[in-house]
Order: C-alpha cells, then sequence, then structure tokens
C-alpha cells in the first residue's frame, strides 16, 4: 500500500508491506505534487491501494488523484474522521468537524501496536502535534477522547506578532533559558515556550482527570523545536498520522 499524510504545508508518504511501514519521506506540497515526488513514484511498483489523509485542500487532493490515475490506474482513498472507531471514540458532536490528521493520532495513539511489544497497557496519552497549527488532544485509556485544542503552530504565530509590529525577525532559534535578552529572540523563545507551557498544563489536568500519569506523544514537522522547552518525559512519533492510516487500512476492506 502507499500512504500520504498531507497537512496544511508539507506531505509525508511511505510504503507499507507485511505490516510495516516504509522509510518515511518529507515535502513540503505547494498545493500540488512536486516534482520530486512523481519522480520517486516513477520507480515505484504499483501499490494495491492508496490511502489518503487530507488536510491539504481540494486542489492537492485532485492533482493526487489525477497521478494515481496516470501512474497506476488507482483511486486514491482518502479517509474521513469517524465518530467511534479501532475503540475511540471522539469528543466531536459532528465528527466531519474534527479533523482527520487528528483522529489518526488518537487511533494510532490507542493501538496495541504503538508499543514495541503491542501487549503493554493503554494509558491516558495526550498528543501534541506541531505542525502549521499545533494541536492538542486527550485521550483516556479506555478510548474516550476528552477534547482538545489549537494554537498557532510556531511560525505562524511569530509571523502575526511581527506582522504587526517593527520587530526584526530573528531566524535562529532560542537555546538555553526559556527567556531571552533581546526583542527579536523573545518572540522566538516565546512562541516555543507557549506551546510548551499549554502541554505542561493539560498533562497536569489530564493527570487529575484519569487518576493516572500519562504519557506525552509529540509529533509534527515542528516537533524538533519543541524538544529542548518539554519538561516532562515524551515519546516524539513522526510518523504517528500515518500509523493511524495503517490501522485503518487493517480494519477496513479495500472498497470494491
Amino acid at each position: 500500500m502507499l500512504l500520504l499524510d498531507i497537512g496544511n504545508t508539507n506531505l509525508r508518504w511511505t510504503t507499507q508491506a507485511a505490516g510495516r511501514l516504509g522509510e518515511v519521506r518529507i515535502l513540503r506540497h505547494g498545493g500540488g505534487m512536486t516534482l520530486d515526488l512523481l519522480a520517486a513514484w516513477e520507480a515505484l511498483g504499483a501499490p494495491s491501494r492508496i490511502l489518503v489523509s487530507n488536510v491539504g485542500g481540494a486542489a492537492v487532493a485532485e492533482s493526487l488523484r489525477r497521478v494515481t490515475r496516470a501512474y497506476w490506474g488507482l483511486d486514491p482513498e482518502f479517509v474521513s474522521t469517524r465518530a467511534d472507531f479501532g475503540g475511540v471514540r471522539i469528543a466531536y458532536a459532528e465528527p466531519a468537524r474534527f479533523g482527520v490528521d487528528r483522529w489518526l493520532t488518537l487511533i494510532a495513539a490507542h493501538a496495541p501496536a504503538l508499543d514495541d511489544a503491542g501487549t503493554a497497557p493503554r494509558q491516558p496519552t495526550l498528543i501534541l502535534d506541531a505542525g502549521t497549527a499545533a494541536t492538542f488532544d486527550l485521550l483516556l485509556a479506555d478510548g474516550r477522547h476528552l477534547g482538545g485544542l489549537i494554537l498557532p503552530g510556531i511560525e505562524m504565530m511569530r509571523n502575526s506578532l511581527l506582522a504587526g509590529t517593527q520587530i526584526p525577525r530573528i531566524e535562529s532559534e532560542p537555546v538555553g533559558d526559556p527567556w531571552a535578552q533581546d526583542t527579536g529572540t523573545a518572540v522566538a523563545a516565546g512562541s516555543v515556550q507557549a506551546i510548551a507551557a499549554l502541554a505542561r498544563r493539560l498533562l497536569d489536568r489530564l493527570t487529575e482527570q484519569a487518576g493516572a500519569t500519562p504519557r506525552l506523544l509529540l509529533t509534527g514537522g515542528d516537533a524538533q523545536r519543541l524538544r529542548s522547552a518539554l519538561d516532562r518525559p515524551f515519546q516524539e512519533i513522526p510518523d504517528l498520522v500515518l500509523r493511524g492510516l495503517l490501522q485503518v487500512a487493517e480494519r477496513i476492506p479495500l472498497s470494491g
């Protein structure tokens, strides 16, 4: 199978065989299929199935559909959020309003296969997906989704402030103390620390709600920029959405 995670900015893709994911490739999609992606797929054998998580919009979806039909005569299957699936029950009353990428991270987090042995007891979990937006979702050990929060991502947070001020842009990332000694770096540090501080607060509230210590799963394109700011143990899983897609593929047979 060919599995794709199309975000607002980046596209991640991999192949699956014998229940395992292959190497994950990442690129910026720009609303369409890039030349680098097309070149890589020219050398790819025809997949039996193409599953897609898409929050990147209709244009990139249509571009993907044209390419897969031309290359392999296959239509991609665009996964959509379900209220109750794989033991996960989402909090939203209208499942269509809950992003499919967020849903797939919940499915992956609740799957026993996330653990090395596949047998560890499930835990309450906070998922932090740091991308164009930073999303937080809280999941109890029994699969009940409590809900979540959404913030602007690191770059969006910085850009929104810089656009309305005369503060100069600082491209380097903050290091060391969580505070800064000049204004530009203070903006850079503030965007990181705001997300990390919210993660800490939500972990504390989830501990109270669940009566157990939750784990923190970190994913998304900006995950590495948050590592030093997080002061709680965390597990970084870059391909969490793709793992969720694999779980969906194993539970939903090929249509037709």
